[in-house]
């Protein structure tokens, strides 16, 4: 979970449908989601709920988020919500919180990594990241499109209720279809 704040309550609602599926989720926080209170909600509760929901504690750190790499544990890494600064960072090879040192890690042993943008700069300076990352080698899209054209002409958001389809694909190592919503 990267700081797209407007769309922690949709998140989070996903994770209860695929907890709701035995899946074992480890929740990963950047440093800004951590803890970052704002206008839709306090950091703390965000952490509380997700804590709950998982049943694992927060990776939010790069230390905590470095041995994903050399253990392997996970099948997936799903970011969502994935901001337009994550995505720059994903497409330039930057690993400098732990959601991008988690992603790097869980590459490096060529397992699938999910991305559910919210960005309002998708259609401006973030769409040559979003090209980037759909072209590289196991890293997915959960399908998403225009936010509010009229107010927002930029911004791109992932359709959420997509991430659980969206993730089996990923894991059969397919771009779930249609990408864009």
């Amino acid at each position: 979970m990267t700081g797209s704040f407007c769309t922690f309550s949709k998140v989070l609602k996903e994770l209860e449908a695929l907890a709701s599926t035995g899946a074992d989720i480890i929740p990963i926080m950047s440093e800004m989601a951590y803890n970052t209170d704002t206008r839709f909600g306090s950091a703390e509760d965000f952490r509380n709920r997700m804590e709950m929901i998982c049943g694992n504690p927060i990776v939010k750190s790069i230390k905590e988020a470095e041995p994903i790499g050399p253990k392997s544990y996970l099948d997936l890494l799903i970011i969502a919500p994935c901001t337009g600064n994550t995505l720059a960072k994903l497409a330039g090879g930057i690993a400098d919180s732990c959601v991008t040192m988690a992603s790097k890690a869980h590459l490096r042993n060529q397992k699938p990594v999910l991305i559910a943008v919210s960005t309002n700069d998708g259609l401006g300076n973030a769409a040559k990241n979003i090209g980037i990352l759909l072209n590289n080698k196991h890293v997915y899209f959960v399908p998403f499109g225009q936010d509010d054209c009229m107010k927002k002409p930029n911004s791109l958001v992932a359709d959420m209720s997509k991430i659980i389809p969206a993730a089996e694909s990923a894991l059969d190592g397919k771009q779930f279809q249609p990408i864009l919503c």
